[in-house]
């Protein structure tokens, strides 16, 4: 059994980095595939401190990391990186989270840029030995691509699809065992 789990760095309660994670959730899910979502705006994770080892959720979050397979990132764009809340889970978590983990990058823009966030993502994600897919998926002008709940761009929704498929693809090829 390969199990997927999205982290959503979005506080919003309608966010559309959360939308777009379960896009790809909703994709892989079935069969031997397992999928669940961890939105970070609803969890107790107080601001990461080097010198206190656990804090509010952060060790339920870390063991669910690293139990998966595979794990997918989304982020808003924050000032050309990503949000404080990814990054504050994210400092949480180290190569006993991420190593030999598929990881799939989601990036949602509320203007037209994403590119820096996908990258500054990447670079976390190689400091902590995960094994970041090709694929990745940055949606520019998000709230122009849903209609409530509903993501009308099917351009978007097929490279959504194809980045679950990715990620399912390397956790598979990381975990023959699973």
């Amino acid at each position: 059994m390969i199990t997927v789990v999205a982290v959503s760095g979005s506080r919003r309660e309608r966010s559309y980095t959360k939308k777009s994670l379960q896009v790809v959730l909703d994709a892989v899910d079935g069969g031997d595939v397992r999928t669940e979502l961890i939105d970070l705006g609803t969890a107790d994770l107080p601001l990461y401190h080097p010198d206190i080892d656990e804090q509010g959720d952060s060790a339920d979050l870390k063991k669910r990391v690293r139990d998966a397979e595979a794990v997918l990132l989304g982020s808003p764009v924050y000032h050309d990186s990503y949000s404080s809340t990814f990054r504050n889970f994210h400092d949480y978590c180290s190569k006993d989270e991420f190593e030999d983990t598929a990881v799939g990058l989601v990036a949602t823009a509320g203007g037209g840029s994403y590119g820096a966030t996908l990258e500054h993502m990447r670079s976390t994600v190689r400091g902590v030995h995960g094994h970041t897919v090709p694929e990745q998926v940055g949606i520019r002008r998000a709230s122009r691509k849903y209609d409530g709940d509903t993501l009308t761009d099917e351009g978007i929704r097929a490279r959504l699809e194809e980045l679950g498929a990715a990620v399912v693809g390397e956790a598979r090829r990381l975990h023959p065992e699973a």
